[in-house]
């Protein structure tokens, strides 16, 4: 009998992958993994939805959840660990829950996925409300833990969405604002979806919040402007960008950073109005945190 899911079907075209060479297996696998961006791109508009709604989450004081077991559950887990150190947001901001809890991030906790009331119980735990965006991933698109938290922040009136590999079954759709289905077929090894759909689900996740970033201002141009010089390649990267965008010395770029606590925006938005930190905070804040809209400026043109 058939699988329904997509993710869990056999792939014909890699019947013998093992019998093949090592640089046939880079090919059949090379070759598959095309069709991931192909999937993606399938779903445009869904994932320019999700992007609305976590902004006017952020806007909101919100925050974006994404919930999800195994593969899934770690790429929502790390994709919201990169947001803080890309974007300078407040770790609250994005957070990833995994069924299995810390443990499951470095070791697969069997059955973890099928406790269907821990789903719902992470949900409450954390307090989901009306301006918070929770998304289920589920390569699968079966996975009960995912639907019981999604089900459970729709309750809690949290706008939802699902991302999945294989068709959500139209229970699930019920109680979704958006499903994102980038269908990628059958895996190079059957059910092995830490591969195409993992591909696939990262890609999804990068979108989402770079794109929600991105409306809230955090880049100037397509300069990481909303980030603070805590360690040595930040602040390397931060005097650099506002030498690049002032053009002012390193030295000027320096003193500027300092005034500006450290954030590269505020010291952007200070030497272009030529005022101080808190009137170039304010000026910032009527701007909607978007450096374009605070200053007549457009970002440099690239000489290289």
């Amino acid at each position: 009998m058939t699988d329904p899911r997509a993710t869990e079907r056999r792939n014909p075209r890699t019947v013998s992958i093992d019998l093949a060479t090592p640089l046939e297996i880079v090919d059949v696998i090379n070759t598959e993994d095309r069709m991931v961006p192909d999937a993606v791109a399938s779903q445009r508009e869904q994932i320019a939805r999700a992007i609305e709604i976590a902004e006017a989450a952020f806007r909101a004081g919100g925050r974006l959840f994404y919930v999800g077991a195994g593969t899934s559950g770690r790429l929502g887990v790390l994709d919201a660990s990169e947001c803080p150190p890309t974007f300078g947001s407040d770790p609250e901001m994005v957070q990833g829950i995994i069924a299995g809890g810390l443990p499951a991030l470095t070791r697969a906790q069997e059955g973890a996925e099928d406790v269907v009331e821990n789903g719902g119980r992470e949900i409450d735990s954390h307090s989901v409300g009306k301006t918070d965006f929770v998304i289920g991933i589920a390569a699968s698109g079966t996975t009960p833990y995912v639907h019981a938290a999604v089900r459970r922040a729709h309750e809690r009136g949290a706008k939802t969405g699902m991302i999945a590999c294989s068709v959500i079954p139209e229970a699930v759709l019920g109680f979704v604002d958006v499903a994102i289905v980038p269908i990628v077929g059958p895996e190079v090894v059957t059910g092995s979806t830490r591969m195409k759909a993992g591909t696939a689900t990262k890609l999804v996740l990068n979108m989402i919040t770079t794109g929600a970033m991105i409306r809230l201002g955090k880049t100037y141009g397509n300069l990481m402007v909303d980030l603070r010089a805590t360690n040595d390649k930040l602040k390397d990267r931060s005097e650099r960008i506002v030498v690049e965008v002032c053009g002012v010395s390193r030295a000027e770029a320096r003193s500027l950073l300092e005034a500006a606590d450290k954030s590269v925006k505020t010291a952007i938005v200070m030497q272009k109005l030529h005022v101080d930190r808190d009137a170039a905070l304010v000026a910032l804040e009527r701007a909607g945190g978007v450096v374009r809209r605070a200053i007549p400026d457009a970002p440099p043109p690239i000489t290289d």
